[in-house]
């Protein structure tokens, strides 16, 4: 019995009813569960020649089935779990040396993503850019921000109200007057972050980030 499945958060769990009294909780909870995924692959398999039993260990639900003579009925939930719903998705993590970033990024690029600069304000190229598409960090092109979530603060940078889930690291700075905002992935220093000021978003915070620390991919290309 093999199968191919693409996504990796993918696990199989095989149950007979004869030989795990398991199986009715597992079906009641795959049924009553709020992903059309898991209820809809939720199968019952017969098979007159060829029958499975479990071995299965539930505790991560994963198991494989076995040939039992005695069993004839095999119950397969196919269960995948929302990476919102459980725990916050990470970025691959990209690592340089400082002689490497130096070779790939722009001087400029370099002084605000490796050396925690800033660019005067209203002069970034992103800071009046309102279409549609994403945000990507300039350094290694994780993807940060939605246009979707980007505002006119009036502040003279790109102004977004939220980030991608996992997408950027918050630190605060060593007098605790700021937080700094760093893309996840790489380390590269975007700008910070801002709470309570009274805009009308749904965080009320204001990303406040340097466009060069960032590269915008247009939502038509």
């Amino acid at each position: 019995m093999a199968a191919s499945f693409p996504r990796a958060s993918l696990n199989l769990v095989a149950l007979t009813p004869k030989s795990n009294p398991l199986l009715p909780t597992l079906r009641r909870n795959i049924f009553n569960s709020p992903f059309a995924f898991a209820r809809h692959k939720f199968v019952q398999a017969e098979s007159a020649r060829r029958v499975y039993s479990t071995k299965a260990g539930l505790s991560g639900f994963g198991g494989v089935a076995l040939p039992n003579r005695n069993s004839r009925r095999i119950g397969v939930a196919f269960c995948c779990s929302d990476s919102n719903s459980t725990q916050t998705p990470k970025p691959m993590a990209v690592q340089k040396s400082e002689e490497e970033w130096q070779a790939v990024l722009s001087p400029e690029q370099f002084r605000i993503l490796r050396q925690k600069g800033t660019e005067l304000p209203g002069t970034g190229e992103y800071n009046k850019v309102f279409e549609d598409g994403i945000y990507k960090c300039a350094g290694c092109g994780t993807a940060l921000y939605k246009s979707t979530t980007k505002f006119d603060s009036g502040c003279g940078w790109p102004a977004f109200f939220e980030g991608l889930p996992g997408a950027i690291k918050r630190t605060p700075d060593p007098d605790g007057r700021r937080v700094e905002i760093t893309c996840a992935a790489c380390g590269g220093h975007l700008g910070h972050v801002f709470k309570g000021e009274g805009f009308s978003t749904p965080t009320d915070e204001r990303h406040c980030v340097n466009s060069i620390s960032i590269k915008f991919a247009p939502a038509n290309e």
